[in-house]
Order: structure tokens, then sequence, then C-alpha cells
């Protein structure tokens, strides 16, 4: 692997949100299992999750963020003073953003078959003693609902304002619109799609052949020795690339050279573009677990909206969730048209649906990147369903 030519030593983080403290729940004993999509019954289940903001007096508040494919329950704030890096949706989390702190009971959850926390194949079977490893059940973006469900009830909500998130955060999000729309008032849906392509499956494919491929996957039995570190690193390196786009890689790379000042006639990693990468594969491989990679994006392939029931119309007939969904230019993983498929489905079924195209060159990152501007946009649509909530709650009193 390259050397380390982009990392710089950074000074500790702020937030508005100070230090936040990790939370876990623990459902599913032997007999009371989750039962996945599958039809296997599995538990015991754990779940990380973080809160932020105050929930109100009738539980009416709580919003639901859902993350993306290598997320996690840390969506904002610190997890200690040294920290150098807030969670991972710090600009849009806290008091006055979008989702705001100040009127907001916002909930986080590492999902089903991660690696951050919640149960996944890097957890102990307590069967065996020893980590799960392939002998994990496949789960599907359906059974992650599923445990957010449970966690919900563990809360005592039992209907949330809103589910907000992007990429397979926004899949979760249709799933809780289809599913559970008697639980959600509305969902915020970015840079997502209601079935992934047989282009997305086919970059999903390499990452996952990078992993078994790698002699130290063992058959995912590696948590006793050394993890396959250079397949999950060319795994996030091949992903990293459908994050991006040809625009936003011209315009931080181009074909500037990487400490030298011309070519020279070797392999060794000589563009600016190779180091980045190298380093985003290196940095992957320190804080995430190769099963989990395997599980996730197998977890993604499978979601199919239209499929599921039998059309994209039929999936949305029943539903009384209040929708936005936001799509963004450059985005080659999931395109607009994606966005706008479901947006055509939503408005033949007579549902509520707003939709907003933001020109951006940052490809498929840019509902990460572009918080200043998907901002107001959030909060606006925010603040509608939670005054419509309002006047639900008071007109039911009177």
């Amino acid at each position: 692997m390259a050397p380390d030519r982009t990392r710089q030593d950074k000074p500790p983080a702020t937030s508005p949100l100070g230090i936040v403290e990790p939370q876990s729940f623990s459902f599913g004993a032997p007999g009371s299992g989750l039962v996945l999509d599958s039809g296997k019954e599995f538990g015991p289940v754990t779940v990380r999750y973080e809160t932020y903001g105050t929930l109100d007096a009738e539980r009416s508040n709580a919003i639901l963020l859902l993350h993306a494919f290598s997320g996690d329950a840390h969506a904002a704030g610190l997890h200690s003073s040294t920290d150098t890096h807030p969670g991972w949706w710090e600009p849009m989390v806290g008091p006055g953003r979008a989702f705001d702190t100040n009127k907001y009971f916002v909930i986080c959850s590492n999902t089903l078959g991660g690696c951050h926390g919640t149960t996944g194949p890097s957890s102990i079977d307590p069967n065996t003693g020893k980590p799960y490893g392939m002998s994990f059940p496949v789960v599907t973006i359906h059974d992650m609902v599923k445990v957010q469900v449970k966690l919900l009830d563990h809360l005592g909500i039992d209907r949330l304002l809103a589910v907000a998130g992007g990429s397979m955060g926004g899949m979760q999000a249709l799933e809780w619109a289809t599913t559970y729309s008697h639980r959600v008032r509305s969902a915020v849906v970015l840079a997502s799609s209601a079935r992934m392509s047989a282009q997305g499956i086919a970059f999903n494919a390499v990452g996952r052949n990078a992993i078994t491929g790698d002699p130290r996957w063992n058959n995912g039995d590696y948590y006793e020795g050394e993890p396959p570190a250079r397949g999950l690193a060319i795994a996030r390196m091949v992903g990293h690339i459908t994050y991006l786009s040809d625009e936003s890689m011209g315009m931080k790379f181009g074909r500037r050279l990487q400490e030298r000042d011309s070519f020279e006639f070797d392999m060794e990693d000589q563009f600016a573009v190779e180091s980045y990468l190298e380093y985003k594969g290196g940095t992957f491989v320190d804080r995430f677990d190769a099963n989990s990679y395997i599980y996730i994006s197998r977890a993604i392939d499978y979601f199919d909206l239209a499929d599921k029931y039998g059309s994209l119309d039929a999936a949305f007939a029943e539903t009384t969730t209040k929708f936005l969904i936001v799509s963004f230019t450059s985005d080659w993983l999931y395109p607009p048209y994606h966005s706008k498929e479901i947006v055509y489905s939503l408005m033949k079924n007579g549902k509520d649906v707003s939709y907003t195209e933001i020109s951006s060159p940052y490809g498929h990152d840019a509902f990460l990147l572009e918080s200043h501007r998907q901002e107001g946009i959030v909060d606006a649509f925010l603040e509608t369903a939670f005054q419509q909530a309002r006047e639900g709650q008071n007109g039911a009193r009177r």
C-alpha cells in the first residue's frame, strides 16, 4: 500500500451538542427472537443508538435518522473532548439546524449486520462463544427496519414525526413509509432508490469478491488472526469511486502527480487520485468489518419495492406518509431518474410528495457534502410536518 500522503494531524473538533453518550438496547431471548425475511428466527440482538434533543410530553417530535452503507449511530456530537471528527451528519443535526434539537428528539441507530455496536457478523454467538462470521443470517433492509421498530417500542414512541436518510438510509426510509406507514408521518429520502440497479449490484459484487478473494478472509473466520485488510481496502476503493463523479474527481485531483514532478516508469502510485483511494481504503479497514461489508451490500442488492409489492405503484398505494425526495444531478450511483420514478408513482397514487433536484458536482456524496444547500429544504419540510402534527393533536383534544 502506498504511504499516506493525504492525512494530516487535526485539532479536536467542536460541536454544539457537546459530548454524547452511545446507548444500547437488547431484545430477542431464545424463543422470542426476530423473525427475519428469510424465515429464520434470530436473537439475541443488541442495538447501539444515540439520541439528541428532548422527547416532548406527547412523544410526537421524534425523528429517526437512517445511516448509509458504512455509517453508524454517531450522527452528531462528539464522543470525547479529543475527537477530531464529529458525527457523520453533524452539519444537519443540532440547535437551529435542519434536524433542530431545540425542537425535535433525534434518534440514530446502527443497523442490523453492522459492526459499530449493533449485532452483526463480528458479534459473539452465545451458542459458540465465538464471532458469528459467515454463520450470521442473511438480512434485508426490511430486517434492519424491524430492529428499529423494536427500538422505538423500547423508547415508548408509537409514531415518528419523520424518518430521514440518504443512500441506504433512504431505502430504509422507503421501507418505513410503505411497511410501517402508520408509524411515521413523513419521510426524507436523499440520493436513494426504490431498487438497486444492475450497475450497483455489479459494483457490490466486485467489492465482495475482493474480500472473499483475499487469502486472509478464511471463509469469514478471521477474527483470531489477521483480517482480509487488502480485500476490504480494494472493496472500499471501488465503492468510493461510485460515490464521487467525473467532475468532482477532476476538480479535486485532475491528472496531478503526487510528490513528484514528472512520470516515473514504475508501478508505484504516481497520481494524486491513486494515493487518495489508497488512503480511503486504508482508513476504512481500521473502522469496518469485512463480513459486515458482505452482508450489508447483499441487503442493498435485495432491496426492490416493486418486486416486493408487485409494482412500485402498489408499494405506495396504502401509504399515508408525507414525502420529501431529493436527488443530485451528478449522482451516477442513484441517478435522479431513480428518485423521479418514486415521485411519479407517489403522484399517481395521489400522495403528498415534494421533489427537489439539486445541481451539484459532488456525485452520490453530495447528500453529505451539500448540507448548506439541502438544509433549508429539509428544515421547511419538517416544520410543515411538525405543525400539521400539532394541529392534529389540538384537533383531537377538542
